[in-house]
């Protein structure tokens, strides 16, 4: 039923610094409907019942990757990764409305036309926002059927991700868990003004329920009007894991909210196929991490 892909990559490095790679990442595929190359998330829709598992037990799931954790080596874990859209933007509605080549030739590098804002860090629309809502109403009916809730939640600095996490995990998260805000979680970089984020203490001001990570910037050092590159973005991706891998040893299930070229890195650096998420989507994933020293 499993199997396993080696996506062993010498070459991937952080975004902002040279570092070699710490963690053997592979992915473990047939647990769930959206393993399946080829899968259509068009089909299977954004949050789908037991949210693709294919047993639908996730008692039995949750048994399964206990004993995978138990039956393991010292430097080896495998760990559940909740990967989630954010909601619709108004960069979103904008690139639909002029077409994704003039958008990303001309568009995306302004902050927005006569009736829309969309630059820098673009809030959630009003469908955006209820799209988190519907991924809350889907967490709460996996929680009736036994779902593992998440150890740990990280999100992207974007101020669309950090709203779509507060509003999907809503009256769910645990009193005693802050989700942390990660630089390296951010989309593609660069260029595009919706993927510039707004300063920390504009984040603090209206997430006041976020911790930063530790050295957190005031300002956003990282954008450029030069667009990041696909290879970069998988290098800042294997960065987030090679860190929850190293650092969240006694945490199994890890929801990270963030966005689709990010998730999309996550997925090339595991090794699984490209699976498009439609805004305020999930899709989960079963990865093989070995530490390496």
């Amino acid at each position: 039923m499993l199997s396993e892909i080696d996506t062993t990559r010498n070459n991937l490095t952080p975004f902002t610094h040279i570092t070699p790679p710490r963690a053997c990442l592979q992915a473990v595929s047939g647990y769930f409907v959206q393993d399946a190359p080829t899968a259509a998330s068009t089909v299977i829709g954004p949050t789908p019942e037991f949210f693709g598992l294919v047993s639908e037990s996730w008692p039995e799931f949750e048994a399964e990757i206990l004993k995978l954790n138990s039956n393991r080596s010292e430097f080896v874990s495998y760990k559940v990764l909740f990967l989630a859209r954010h909601g619709e933007g108004n960069h979103n509605v904008a690139e639909v409305k002029y077409g994704q080549k003039a958008w990303d030739e001309y568009w995306a590098l302004l902050d927005g036309d006569t009736g829309l804002i969309w630059g820098p860090d673009p809030r959630l629309t009003a469908i955006g926002e209820e799209q988190a809502r519907n991924a809350h109403a889907a967490w709460e009916r996996e929680i009736l059927r036994g779902v593992p809730i998440p150890q740990k939640f990280y999100c992207s600095p974007l101020t669309r991700a950090i709203r779509t996490l507060e509003l999907t995990f809503e009256s769910i998260l645990p009193a005693h868990l802050r989700p942390l805000i990660v630089e390296n979680c951010r989309e593609e970089n660069g260029e595009h003004t919706c993927d510039r984020r707004r300063t920390r203490p504009e984040i603090q001001r209206d997430f006041p329920n976020f911790d930063f990570e530790e050295g957190f910037e005031e300002e956003d050092v990282l954008w450029s009007l030069e667009r990041e590159t696909k290879k970069s973005v998988e290098k800042r991706a294997k960065l987030v894991l090679d860190r929850i891998f190293e650092n969240d040893r006694d945490e199994t299930y890890i929801s990270i909210t963030t966005h689709s070229g990010w998730i999309h890195s996550v997925l090339r650096v595991i090794g699984r196929e490209n699976y498009p998420l439609a805004t305020g989507g999930l899709v989960v994933v079963v990865v093989k991490g070995t530490v390496l020293n």
